[in-house]
């Protein structure tokens, strides 16, 4: 995959994440049909834009650790990045207690699962957020 196509393939996968905004929110869903959590939103949102990912299985919602989050990213083919992001690029975001949460970055906003309020929501990106991590499906 060349970078265009595949920067092509990202904004793609953002589009395809803000039709799944309002899915019901479910922990280890991966259908937009039934609902999704994080993990889910980012591997329909790629299915949905021609991709099909190696879906990570058996992952709690909290308790897992960055190395294995980024080692499950790397099995579906995502790379981390430290230029500037792009449409599609999937946030890998530190948030309190140890737990991680992913969403599909757009130019201002993110998509992602919301498991508070239980539903596929977007938000604008919070310039607050520090310990975030860019990933980007690699090129084949």
């Amino acid at each position: 995959m060349d970078e265009r196509r595949g920067r092509d393939l990202g904004a793609r996968a953002f589009v395809r994440a803000r039709r799944l905004v309002g899915a019901r929110f479910r922990p280890q869903g991966y259908d937009p049909a039934t609902g999704l959590d994080c993990v889910g939103l980012v591997w329909a949102a790629y299915a949905a834009a021609g991709r099909r990912l190696i879906r990570p299985s058996d992952y709690p919602l909290r308790g897992w650790s960055r190395a294995r989050i980024a080692e499950a990213l790397v099995r579906a083919g995502f790379v981390a990045v430290d230029g500037p992001r792009q449409s599609g690029d999937v946030a890998l975001i530190a948030l309190a207690a140890g737990q991680f949460h992913l969403g599909l970055m757009g130019q201002t906003t993110l998509v992602h699962a919301h498991a508070g309020l239980r539903r596929v929501v977007e938000t604008p990106v919070d310039p607050a957020l520090s310990d975030v991590v860019f990933w980007r499906l690699g090129l084949d």
